[in-house]
């Protein structure tokens, strides 16, 4: 019997190893269009950071030690 290898995120199925499959983490590129088409109908979503995180307010990249200064 061959090994199963990690589930599809679409449907589920043992999908193939990347050398076998070029799909892969699908198991087909139908299973990998599926997932685009949720990303681009905004049915998967990235969490906000929250506007408290930074009680500062200063922008990401002038903070003190950011890597921006030259000297």
């Amino acid at each position: 019997m061959k090994p199963s290898g990690p589930p599809c995120p679409t449907c589920k199925k043992p999908a193939a190893p990347l050398a076998e499959n070029k799909a892969f983490p699908f198991c087909s590129a139908r299973c990998q269009q599926v997932d685009l088409g949720k990303w681009l109908n905004e049915e998967y979503r990235m969490p906000a950071e929250d506007a408290d995180d930074d009680p500062e307010g200063t922008p990401e990249g002038t903070r003190e030690g950011s890597g921006g200064e030259h000297n």
